[in-house]
């Protein structure tokens, strides 16, 4: 593995950040992309853990991000990806906000909301394609993937018993 240049992490992470829609979910895929497939700073297995363990420890669900850097450059990328995160979201929002507030029935407003939504619906799907494509490995890891999105497309069962039924199968060495 090549040895983490900072400073290129942190900019193009901020770059990222601000063409994120609908969330860091949406710009996940060019985050995997980045640091895997072009940078071999880390390899898929780390990616999928960092993103795992993010997910299932309480608090903000982009604590993903925070983990990656950690894996490539420790502290340093840490705190550099994190930034790149924070900086344009905060920046965006606030100036949103000023904007809004002095006129929130404003056509470009509600046009930009109308206009972004489905961007964001379709880069969280691709965000969700990297994850599939990186955790399953075989025909097992599909079918569960596949079966887990019928039923929370169809039922209203708590995801917490989807995560469990998951966390069996790996035990079980099903996956």
């Amino acid at each position: 593995m090549d040895r983490p240049d900072v400073p290129a992490l942190f900019l193009h992470f901020l770059m990222l950040s601000a063409m994120a829609v609908g969330g860091t979910q949406t710009v996940m895929p060019d985050m995997y992309r980045y640091v895997v497939d072009v940078q071999h700073w880390i390899t898929s297995k780390q990616f999928a853990d960092a993103y795992a363990l993010a997910q299932a420890a309480p608090g903000p669900n982009v604590m993903y991000v925070t983990l990656i850097g950690w894996q490539v450059a420790g502290w340093s990328g840490a705190i550099a990806t994190t930034l790149a995160l924070v900086i344009p979201s905060t920046a965006f929002t606030l100036l949103f906000t000023r904007l809004t507030a002095r006129n929130p029935g404003a056509p470009f407003g509600r046009a930009l909301r109308r206009g972004l939504a489905p961007v964001a619906i379709g880069l969280t799907l691709a965000s969700a394609w990297v994850l599939v494509r990186s955790v399953n490995h075989d025909w097992h890891g599909y079918l569960i993937t596949l079966l887990t999105v019928a039923i929370v497309l169809r039922t209203r069962t708590n995801p917490l018993w989807l995560i469990a039924a998951g966390a069996t199968a790996g035990m079980a060495g099903l996956v």
